[in-house]
């Protein structure tokens, strides 16, 4: 209302100003002239946008052996993304088998800032917090990469929540889950990532991570509280040479060993979680072990021994269509 009134009082003086000229003779004045146009000023051009590093000579080797690899394995028929079907037929007895061997066994054996391959027994290990996803990549990974796999990363993950009962969110900062996509090129910026991570991490465990043998696909490591059990932080390494579909196989099956299915298992199917590459993508199977392993039933902490009973009770009701 005060703006409507500031506008009736200045239309009111305008109009008595233009009363007063009507009624009163004044001798015509020159017109000024018209003020001069301002000089254009040339366009201000965007800065381009920063160019992606060239691969070195090692990356772009293993960008051609990967490409080769996930051609081999499609001609194989593996490679699948089916979930499993009526080929892979599995009863409650071998899926809790397999739990057993997935779950309750380490793929690795670490000790003393070391790192080999050696099967060994373990116990229950899981997330009993938040997960907080960060994504980083490597500078020599292209932009069109990164957006798929930022997207690929975030939609498995939700699933990996919705599965385990986990709370899952992405982040910028503050968190305690990192997946790092990079290149062989930027193995430097790798290390620095995980140093600054886990900053007393030991020399074999950043090498098997920055440096892994050419036929290691991609790797995860979980960090453990005081306990051994409970997981505090997690770092999953996947080489940026991978053509898509081996990438998001990577994506899948180390994610998903962060959560706690750790190891392999040859006798599990249909699985990921078995080194004949037969499956790339989380099975329906898989699905189960997860669910087995953050039900209630079993407590973090506890022992293959005591765990087992209770994996095939979980594993009779998930089969029958119950709920654990």
């Amino acid at each position: 209302m005060n703006s409507v009134g500031r506008h009736a009082r200045r239309w009111g003086g305008l109009a008595a100003l233009s009363l007063a000229v009507a009624c009163t003779e004044v001798p015509p004045e020159e017109e000024p002239p018209a003020p001069e146009a301002p000089p254009e000023q040339p366009a201000v051009e965007p800065p381009p946008p920063e160019a992606t590093p060239e691969l070195t000579d090692e990356s772009r080797v293993l960008q051609t052996y990967y490409r080769r690899l996930q051609n081999d394995l499609l001609t194989q028929g593996l490679l699948r993304g089916d979930g499993g079907g009526p080929d892979t037929p599995y009863t409650d007895t071998m899926l809790a088998r397999n739990f057993v061997r997935i779950a309750l066994f380490d793929e690795f054996y670490t000790a003393g800032g070391s790192m080999r391959v050696q099967e060994t027994v373990s116990r229950v290990r899981r997330w009993e917090r938040p997960v907080r996803m960060k994504v980083d990549f490597g500078k020599t990974v292209p932009e069109a990469q990164r957006e798929r796999d930022r997207s690929t990363v975030a939609t498995y993950a939700a699933r990996l929540g919705r599965l385990s009962g986990v709370s899952v969110s992405q982040v910028n900062s503050g968190a305690n889950y990192h997946v790092i996509i990079a290149n062989q090129a930027d193995k430097d910026e790798t290390e620095a990532r995980v140093r600054n991570v886990v900053p007393n991490i030991g020399r074999n465990v950043l090498n098997a991570m920055v440096n892994p043998p050419r036929d290691q696909l991609c790797v995860v490591v979980a960090f453990s509280e005081e306990d051994g059990a409970t997981y505090a932080k997690a770092i999953a390494v996947i080489r940026g040479e991978h053509p898509d579909l081996l990438r998001t196989a990577c994506i899948h099956e180390e994610l998903a060993q962060g959560f706690g299915l750790a190891n392999d298992s040859p006798q599990a199917r249909p699985s990921i979680f078995n080194d004949d590459q037969e499956f790339g993508l989380l099975t329906t199977h898989d699905e189960m072990l997860l669910r087995m392993l953050y039900d209630p039933r079993l407590r973090t902490g506890m022992s293959a021994a005591e765990a087992a009973p209770i994996a095939r009770e979980i594993a009779r009701e998930l089969m029958a269509g119950g709920s654990s």
